[in-house]
């Protein structure tokens, strides 16, 4: 094995970090993150806004909650699909097609909610919005990732590669909900929406025509063995598993800390209570390259869970502004490093020619979780309280952790990463 002085490579510190991400945007171009971020920007701005979009329009909470989880299943249900058909037939065409879709479905679907269809109706655009998603995020990641391995970077880099996407997701996860509060501050929620089928088929055409987009297919290319597609390993289910349960942390939070604020008078505080969240997430997820190559991926799905299912109890006995502000602010470091370990371990188990439906299966499961529980969370939250919602998180984060507790990394998991680098040492 090579020694730190043979490679060059140190363990980062401050300097070391920012190297290390400049050595990262090296191998992508520096436009590539810009326009993929501005890509996803509209995913969290339709997710957050159909609420509010709806209920203005339908006056009804209820029928603006059941909408929004239409559109976060249509993206769940075909997200994997749109990482397959990348998978098969190159990004370039599959984001390109999508993009275009997407950018006409939120359009039809902010119409129909101005001129108030009726709910079946509207569930149905929803769907349709939610599903031609082109799943730019999890892309971005199976992109950059085989950029960086054809290049012969090493785990280290690819780590700093997917702390980059979790840090761009939870930015636009801030942004997104921020500009719709604008626009409706402004005029309407339908403001938001227009920018956002805007934004989709602008800079989602830009990432699917970038120059990276002609190279990202190019392991599929590679001939395969009898038998059709190479079967997924165990532990890439098992990380979803833990996902769903990370998804659904987020979700009964999410609902409780509306409830809260709602509760205290203070509903408006909603929005800047999940943005102190999403910017300790992106602080701690760039944070993320900095971790030694030592510190094993399983080690840290372990440590990640453990510390969301521990900061996540003192949120049951919440009961002031203050208070939620500070038990957010530190409870938020806990998102990114689970969502960045579950992506690398993704990416290290996958198959080269299944690594983009891989990532958007581990982003389905985890926006999965998360949709599903908003419902369920909201309902206990009205009944029960603010507490009962945030206890629902704290358990989900506890089994979180007892699966990643029961995971074990497969026999070939480190041959599999060799034969990655092998592999883009090969094709330079």
């Amino acid at each position: 094995m090579a020694t730190k002085e043979q490679t060059g490579r140190h363990e980062p510190g401050a300097r070391g970090l920012l190297d290390t991400y400049r050595e990262v945007i090296g191998h992508t171009g520096a436009l590539l993150p810009v326009i993929s971020f501005l890509g996803r920007l509209p995913v969290a701005m339709i997710q957050f806004g159909s609420v509010l979009l709806v209920t203005e329009t339908s006056g009804s909470l209820a029928t603006g909650g059941v909408v929004a989880c239409a559109l976060a299943l249509g993206q769940v249900t075909m997200g994997p699909v749109v990482g397959r058909l990348a998978d098969r037939s190159g990004q370039r065409a599959v984001v390109l097609g999508f993009s275009l879709l997407n950018a006409v479905a939120i359009a039809a679907y902010t119409l129909g909610a101005l001129i108030e269809l009726p709910t079946p109706a509207l569930i149905v655009l929803a769907v349709l919005a939610g599903a031609s998603i082109p799943g730019i995020g999890p892309l971005a990641r199976a992109r950059a990732v085989p950029l960086v391995r054809g290049a012969g970077g090493d785990g280290r880099l690819v780590n700093t590669v997917l702390s980059l996407e979790s840090t761009m997701d939870e930015l636009s996860f801030v942004l997104g909900p921020a500009l719709v509060g604008l626009a409706a501050v402004a005029g309407h929620p339908a403001y938001a929406f227009g920018a956002a089928a805007l934004l989709v088929a602008v800079c989602g055409s830009g990432f699917a025509l970038h120059p990276t987009g002609r190279t990202a297919h190019t392991a599929e290319r590679a001939p395969r063995a009898r038998g059709g597609r190479e079967r997924l390993p165990r532990q890439v289910v098992v990380v979803r598993v833990g996902l769903v349960f990370v998804g659904v942390l987020l979700g009964a939070c999410g609902a409780g800390i509306t409830a809260l604020t709602e509760e205290l008078g203070q509903p408006g505080q909603a929005g800047l209570v999940y943005a102190a969240m999403g910017v300790m997430s992106a602080v701690v997820g760039l944070s993320m390259a900095a971790l030694p190559e030592r510190f094993g991926l399983y080690a840290r799905w372990r440590v990640a869970t453990a510390a969301a299912a521990l900061l996540s109890l003192p949120l049951v006995w919440t009961d002031s502004m203050t208070g939620l502000y500070l038990v957010v602010t530190v409870f938020g470091a806990i998102f990114a490093p689970n969502l960045i370990t579950g992506f690398a371990l993704t990416e290290r188990s996958c198959p080269p020619r299944r690594l983009a439906e891989g990532m958007t299966w581990a982003a389905s499961a985890f926006v999965g979780g998360q949709a599903v529980t908003l419902a369920v969370a909201g309902r206990l939250a009205e009944s029960y309280g603010p507490g009962a919602a945030f206890a629902l998180g704290s358990a989900a984060a506890a089994v979180a952790f007892l699966v990643a507790l029961a995971a074990r990394p497969a026999a070939d998991d480190s041959a599999h990463t060799t034969s990655l680098v092998r592999q883009g040492a090969a094709g330079r």
